[in-house]
């Protein structure tokens, strides 16, 4: 996770959690290997003013559900 994207450690640390949160959730369809996620772009700071927000855990998770329900077909 790269600090020009979340620049707090407790930013980080909830991205994280929700990565391995959504690997686990998805662990029976997704095709053995290693898993790289990359955070490609920030998160805009206006809508998550706070550095550990649920608005921010949310929007976290469905992305990666999302992504990753895409990976397991």
């Amino acid at each position: 996770m790269p600090k020009r994207h979340a620049r707090r450690a407790v930013t980080r640390s909830l991205l994280k959690r929700q990565i391995r949160g959504a690997l686990h959730r998805h662990a029976g369809t997704l095709p053995a290997g290693l898993w790289l996620v990359r955070l490609r772009a920030g998160f805009a700071v206006a809508e998550f003013a706070s550095a550990r927000s649920d608005a921010l855990a949310a929007a976290a998770a469905a992305e990666l559900d999302g992504l990753l329900g895409r990976g397991g077909r």
